[in-house]
């Protein structure tokens, strides 16, 4: 799950499995499999990464150290 904050500021954690679509309008907009959306303050390219960074933290005992990124 990622840590996301809600327009008016309460902290949330999202299942970055069930995203569906990532839209800014200008304020970020992620779409839900299910249906559901939410609007956060981070940027599309925030929750990108935020999405990349937990998904290499959960594959990372299954990926070798010669294809683990830099940082």
């Amino acid at each position: 799950m990622i840590e996301l904050t809600q327009l008016n500021g309460i902290s949330f954690s999202l299942n970055e499995q069930l995203i569906e679509i990532i839209e800014s309008i200008p304020e970020t907009k992620i779409s839900l499999t299910n249906g559901r959306y939410y609007l956060v303050k981070e940027s599309r390219k925030e929750v990108t990464k935020k999405i990349i960074k937990f998904e290499q933290n959960v594959f990372k005992h299954i990926i070798g150290p010669e294809m683990q990124p830099e940082e």
